[in-house]
């Protein structure tokens, strides 16, 4: 299939982009690896009147770590970038590990960290891992430049927080606690090439004993609108010594505040066990890692 007719614009300067988008506002659309972005337009689900391609801008690409602050990821760093970083993998692992797992690998040298929140799908892997670590998007227009939390910058199946004029240029990672561990896991149709049914990750932290839970961040992808931040299993785990009952309790917590829907790739009910059976699998893995560290 075809794409609509559209005028092509590649600006080379976060100035030139900034004009462009708040002059052309929603007759146009932002191209960073456009393996989303192609694929709707040539579906016909949207069709823009100018594509406006920011890849070549280096201002919004790199990957940018400085100790006891954190980690900067411009939004057109591909995610094989990630996927192979040795500085990712040390101080982010779940999110490098959730980028090796998108797509193939020619998908994963084009697509990019932005454009994975930004086509804003239940079930895309990088937003899972960076909302349990805590990551703010910097969106950026011509006025300046504003933080947003990854969870609330999605609001809903290709539905985000941006106003008009904005660009999402950059996220922002806090130094992750030197005690703490986050894990990454999900449950497709098949190994690979495939489409997550459920995904999720964690963000755990253990007291001094490395029995009693300190801190939990647990946030479940592909089974509501947006990833869904859990507020019933941190209420749970957080100031209780860590058992194979209260995992028991927290499968069950999760799958109820999980909100799947039935369609292709999975049942509601599929779905719903799956909640269940990886929330075992991850509070265990994250709790043995945790007692390591």
């Amino acid at each position: 299939m075809y794409t609509n007719n559209f005028e092509y614009l590649a600006p080379k300067t976060p100035g030139e982009a900034f004009e462009l988008v708040g002059r052309l506002g929603s007759k146009a659309r932002i191209l960073a690896g456009g393996t989303d972005l192609i694929v709707l337009m040539k579906d016909k689900v949207i069709s823009p009147e100018y594509v406006i391609d920011i890849k070549n801008i280096k201002e919004f690409k790199g990957i940018k770590y400085e100790p006891g602050k954190g980690m900067e990821i411009g939004a057109t760093t591909k995610i094989a970038e990630l996927q192979y970083s040795e500085i990712v993998k040390e101080k982010y692992p779940a999110l490098a590990y959730a980028a090796s797992q998108l797509g193939s690998n020619q998908v994963r040298h084009m697509a990019t960290i932005g454009g994975n929140s930004c086509n804003a799908s239940p079930s895309g892997e990088t937003p899972t891992p960076l909302v349990a670590y805590g990551a703010k998007v910097v969106l950026s227009s011509a006025a300046g430049d504003r933080e947003l939390p990854l969870e609330d910058f999605i609001t809903g199946v290709r539905r985000l927080a941006l106003q008009e004029g904005e660009i999402l240029t950059k996220f922002i990672l806090p130094e992750p606690s030197p005690n703490s561990v986050c894990r990454y896991t999900y449950a497709g149709a098949r190994d690979a090439l495939e489409i997550d049914c459920v995904n999720m990750a964690v963000n755990l932290e253990l007291e001094n004993d490395k029995q009693t839970v300190k801190y939990v961040k647990f946030v479940m992808g592909s089974v509501f609108i947006r990833p869904l931040v859990s507020e019933a299993v941190p209420a749970l785990l957080i100031g209780q010594k860590f058992s194979d009952e209260l995992v028991e309790k927290a499968a069950a917590a999760a799958q109820g505040e999980a909100m799947p829907i039935s369609d292709v790739r999975a049942s509601e009910w599929y779905r719903n066990e799956m909640v269940g059976n990886l929330t075992r699998k991850l509070l265990k893995e994250a709790f043995a890692a945790a007692r390591e560290v």
